[in-house]
């Protein structure tokens, strides 16, 4: 059962990096009319989540309740697979790191970044062991660093990377969904973990680490909400799509406002005991921010170190992949 676990999520990798090509893009396409909401009784929106995520942060704050469609969750172990999920037209949206869509974008995926949130940086770490040698980023040559392909974590070692003039082929890359990096990391298979929230939070909590750098000023630390072309081109799936990321910004100014209740809530969604659950709860909450040019460079500048590391063949112009139909809705419940 591991081994076929681990041959998906390989073959779910390979196909993010270009093994599966689709139609071009050459951007945004024009937003269908609105439907009135109470039309929208019969429609089921399809929502891709990590653990702790999405659902578990709309349904704290009580933004689901009411809504005038229903929502179906799925549950993922990252972003890459969800943009799979999202590009072949099997979920309508997703919130996940900075990363995910610019290995999409790079296999020209059926996609669009609609939404942003701040957030991701203080917790995504790359963390060793306490009793370590390593105490930089540069002593990270030769050694075995544990990551999740196409993840924000990713991102995050590769700028670490690259600021102190290094290589991924100056260290040894071993690519490893959440858990099975965990268990590695725990055995000394991997000199160093790159990881985000809860991952962090809770090997900070269970093993003696050290973190050695986060990605909070290297790199942007955003997540993004991705959406179907599907599901952007369906008059209902995207009214609904509109009224869904206005109540996961209310849920988000919830949590702000209640960090016990929202670690209490969170720590039952994702199994881990309150104090770890506090910490990832509120150190990584999801902000939402304006999806303008500084995000979208920073991005762009990101799927050209990706390029430029040779993690993908070439770097895509990512405005391509980015619709902002949603703003005017949302900019009345930015948080700054």
């Amino acid at each position: 059962m591991r081994r076929t676990l681990l041959a998906l999520l390989a073959v779910a990798a390979l196909t993010l990096t270009g093994c599966v090509a689709r139609a071009g893009t050459s951007g945004p396409q024009a937003a269908p009319a609105a439907v009135p909401l109470a039309q929208l009784a019969d429609l089921t929106l399809q929502v891709g989540d990590q653990k702790g995520g999405t659902e578990a942060l709309l349904r704290a704050a009580g933004q689901l309740d009411g809504a005038p469609y229903r929502v179906a969750f799925s549950t993922f172990t990252s972003g890459p697979p969800q943009v799979e999920a999202a590009a072949a037209g099997k979920i309508d949206f997703a919130i996940m790191g900075n990363t995910p869509p610019i290995f999409g974008a790079a296999s020209n995926a059926k996609i669009k970044v609609v939404s942003a949130y701040s957030g991701g940086g203080p917790g995504n770490r790359i963390l060793v062991h306490a009793d370590s040698p390593i105490t930089s980023v540069s002593d990270l040559r030769g050694k075995a660093v544990a990551v999740g392909k196409g993840s924000s974590s990713h991102a995050n070692l590769l700028a670490q990377l690259d600021r102190v003039g290094l290589k991924p082929s100056d260290i040894k890359l071993v690519f490893l969904q959440p858990a099975d990096a965990l268990s590695a990391f725990k055995q000394h298979q991997a000199d160093a973990w790159a990881i985000w929230d809860p991952f962090t939070a809770q090997a900070e909590r269970q093993i003696p680490v050290r973190s050695i750098a986060e990605a909070t000023g290297v790199t942007n630390g955003d997540y993004v909400g991705v959406a179907s072309d599907q599901a952007l081109s369906d008059p209902k799936r995207n009214t609904a799509l509109s009224d869904l990321l206005i109540r996961f910004a209310r849920a988000a100014q919830w949590a702000k406002g209640h960090p016990q209740e929202w670690a209490q809530y969170y720590a039952t969604a994702v199994g881990l005991d309150p104090e770890t659950a506090a910490v990832a709860a509120n150190r990584s909450l999801r902000l939402p921010i304006e999806l303008g040019d500084d995000v979208i460079n920073s991005e762009q500048r990101l799927a050209d170190l990706f390029a430029a590391s040779q993690q993908i063949q070439s770097s895509p112009r990512f405005v391509n992949w980015v619709d902002r139909r949603f703003n005017d809705a949302l900019r009345p419940h930015l948080i700054s």
